[in-house]
């Protein structure tokens, strides 16, 4: 939280503080708190709902991403290695609050991921909804391994985003194995897909990276939400950022909606204050 800028007290103010040092009676005055620490733990599933009343279009657009200290999003380029037992936690109950995630293809393959599968720890959180949400593979080429467990084995169908200039015998492969949608001619356009997702009922959407696919969903501005863990890391280096991309044309305000801790990690999350 930034500081608030306050002038220096007059001569008079200082008399009135019972001669305080300057300093003490300077910095007490900027609006700066410490983190309450509680005994009891806190509700996750109820601090992590999505909102009630999202904005116009029905959708709400969250990103759950870990960086260390120095900003680093990677530890031997991969996010794994950044995070805690809550953050593993927390990185399942927010796939399980989600209508459908959102990876990149890079990101897939970097991070061996599998399909998404319920755990038991949702019971309750997805009430009235299928048992899981399924993958949205974020893939321009369509270089993906349509043979493996993130399509053969999801317990629903896999959604790949591409855009109409793919190659157009993978663009035949990718819709033998998963539900495709098409967005956008040379490049993907994000705005489109992730209507085209509401209209599948797919309307609390969660981005999971990597960096660069974040960074385009950025720079079109459609990030409602960032849920950032903050690890107690420095690890230098030429690592990614969380964004990876444009700069972003008109940075939003974003508000601190949530901070809790748990051993020396932080779990910020951020909505954003402008639209």
């Amino acid at each position: 939280m930034s500081p608030t800028a306050v002038s220096p007290p007059h001569d008079a103010e200082m008399r009135n503080s019972h001669r305080l040092p300057l300093a003490t009676v300077y910095y007490r005055e900027i609006p700066m708190r410490p983190l309450t620490s509680s005994a009891e733990p806190a509700d996750l599933a109820e601090r992590y709902a999505y909102p009630a009343d999202p904005p116009p279009g029905g959708m709400w657009l969250r990103a759950n991403m870990v960086a260390g200290l120095d900003g680093a999003a990677q530890r031997d380029e991969r996010s794994g290695g950044l995070g805690n037992a809550a953050d593993r936690r927390l990185f399942l109950l927010l796939r399980g609050l989600a209508d459908a995630v959102v990876v990149g293809a890079g990101t897939v393959r970097a991070e061996g991921y599998g399909p998404v599968r319920p755990v038991p720890e949702w019971d309750g959180v997805r009430d009235g909804r299928p048992p899981v949400p399924p993958l949205v593979i974020v893939s321009r080429s369509l270089g993906l391994d349509f043979d493996g467990p993130v399509f053969t084995e999801a317990p629903v169908p896999t959604i790949v985003l591409t855009c109409a200039d793919a190659d157009p015998d993978r663009l035949r492969t990718a819709r033998a194995h998963a539900d495709v949608i098409i967005a956008g001619e040379r490049a993907l356009d994000f705005g489109v897909a992730f209507r085209a997702l509401a209209a599948r009922g797919h309307r609390r959407l969660l981005c999971e990276g990597g960096p660069a696919v974040l960074g385009q969903i950025a720079a079109a501005g459609l990030l409602d939400e960032l849920c950032l863990t903050l690890s107690p890391m420095l690890l230098g280096g030429d690592a990614l950022r969380i964004l990876d991309g444009p700069s972003v044309p008109d940075p939003a305000r974003w508000r601190l909606a949530d901070a809790l801790t748990d051993e020396d990690y932080l779990f910020l999350r951020y909505t954003r204050a402008t639209r």
